[in-house]
């Protein structure tokens, strides 16, 4: 029994000097070295059965390794999510999703994994019951799925998320926004699906009707029966001068603005 007190000491040594080392490699700006260290550390924490330690380890490990080696940082953030989520810790496993996620956007520019990670810490906030950290991590997969026009996906989304703000009095005026990209996902679907979903977004949340971006869409649904692109056009550039649309809006209104006679131009 001493013999194995006296083994742990040493092995809880080892894994401090572990530690001590990996913080000095931080100093020197040294990731890699600084990412290997904590790793060691985290698989002694492992041996020791100090979960939570193990944990936290990787989870260093895996902030030191996103300066150098993202595929390296996305597997340390695993092996920490799964850590925490055979603790039913989720919050935080959701949290580290969220890191993921935004390693495969920025670093490696894989946006369907980033989807993934995305729609898993969403799964895990509303288990916790996080809704407005869910509909964040949602309104994510959104932007993106209308991106890459998984357009049904987006609506979807869209819709869920504005039906679970529009009764929120902190929150209800973010619902036209949702409803007004569901309507533009829509739209460059089929002209008639937009019609009837504005009428039902309209029904079901009556500011929508009232709203700037009803009344464009309503433009925009005339001009594009009239196949008049020129009307489209100015619909858009009169929204625009008041609320300045992004680049993700802009992106929607050109597709739908080329389904008029074939156009190819700009919004200009």
């Amino acid at each position: 029994m001493e013999q194995q007190r006296l083994g742990n000491h040493k092995v809880e040594e080892a894994c401090e000097m572990y530690c001590r080392a990996a913080n000095m490699f931080k100093m020197a700006k040294n990731w890699s070295a600084a990412g290997n260290a904590f790793c060691k550390a985290a698989r002694i924490h492992m041996q020791l059965q100090n979960k939570h330690d193990c944990a936290t380890s990787f989870i260093d490990a895996g902030n030191a390794f996103k300066k150098s080696d993202p595929n390296e940082a996305i597997k340390c953030l695993n092996a920490a999510i799964d850590i925490y989520t055979d603790m039913g810790r989720f919050t935080i496993a959701a949290k580290h999703h969220i890191s993921i996620a935004e390693i495969y956007e920025s670093e490696l520019v894989d946006i369907e994994k980033a989807i993934a990670h995305y729609e898993q810490a969403a799964d895990y906030y509303k288990g916790e019951e996080s809704n407005s950290s869910a509909n964040k991590c949602l309104l994510k997969v959104g932007g993106y799925c209308a991106q890459l026009e998984q357009y049904q996906k987006a609506i979807e989304i869209y819709e869920q998320v504005g039906a679970n703000t529009m009764d929120n009095p902190l929150l209800k005026y973010s619902a036209k926004e949702y409803f007004f990209k569901a309507s533009l996902c829509h739209f460059i679907v089929d002209e008639l699906n937009a019609k009837i979903a504005i009428e039902k977004y309209e029904e079901m949340f009556p500011a929508f009707s009232d709203s700037r971006e009803c009344k464009l869409l309503k433009k925009l649904l005339e001009a594009h029966e009239e196949q008049n692109s020129e009307a489209f056009t100015e619909a858009v550039k009169e929204f625009d001068s008041i609320s300045r649309l992004d680049q993700w809006h802009t992106t929607l209104l050109l597709r739908i603005k080329k389904t008029i006679q074939g156009e190819e131009g700009d919004l200009k």
